[in-house]
């Protein structure tokens, strides 16, 4: 987060003198107390601040890179989870490749009759099933696919720093997110590599 100018101000203020009081940060910098409010709202929200009623401004002694890294840690999967991307495990492979191609991913998960989570497919699945003089029309993704329970899943309230650490540990390009049923696990939703990116992009831009 870039911090403007009288912000920088705010902290410095606020070190030297805390606590101290919206009214008295405002004396300081010879400005009307409202329009400082929404620079020590920012301030507060990002975690630079820390406000109690009747007392003041603390600086709660943080940087900016442990405030990001905090923020980070806070990130739950179903905040940046993408729509999945399944095939049945009775279309062939030559569909599943089409699949992948059409819908520009890199894993696509394979659901039973029920539409429950059965497999998973990577594209090195699929160029693996290439090799040979095989006719890929005829070959069901049951059986070149990755089968439970050899299949890293997540859940929507899981951590996306802790999904993050699972791609890199296991290599895998994503992993499906699932909802528990009596049955089997549903597909709800997909986290990537690229999800991952776009969460810290975001965080850099201060959408959040």
């Amino acid at each position: 987060m870039e911090l403007s100018k009288r912000q920088e101000e705010i902290i410095e203020i606020v070190k030297a003198n805390a606590p101290i009081t919206g009214e008295h940060i405002a004396e300081k910098l010879h400005l009307a107390r409202a329009t400082l409010r929404p620079d020590l709202a920012i301030l507060t929200m990002a975690g630079f601040l820390d406000a109690r009623p009747r007392v003041g401004y603390f600086f709660t002694g943080k940087t900016g890179s442990e405030l990001l890294t905090e923020k980070i840690k806070q990130f739950k999967v179903y905040e940046y989870q993408s729509i999945p991307i399944v095939v049945k495990e009775s279309v062939s492979v030559y569909e599943a490749i089409s699949t992948m191609f059409l819908e520009d991913v890199g894993t696509l998960f394979v659901v039973d009759d029920k539409s429950h989570l059965c497999g998973v497919l990577s594209r090195k699945d699929l160029l693996r099933a290439t090799i040979g003089q095989k006719d890929l029309n005829q070959i069901p993704v049951h059986i070149i696919m990755t089968r439970m329970p050899n299949i890293t899943i997540c859940r929507k309230e899981d951590l996306l720093i802790d999904v993050a650490k699972i791609l890199i540990e296991k290599q895998i390009d994503g992993v499906p997110v699932v909802k528990d049923t009596q049955d089997g696990f549903e597909v709800i939703g997909r986290v990537t590599k690229t999800t991952i990116t776009k969460a810290f992009v975001e965080l850099t831009m201060d959408k959040r």
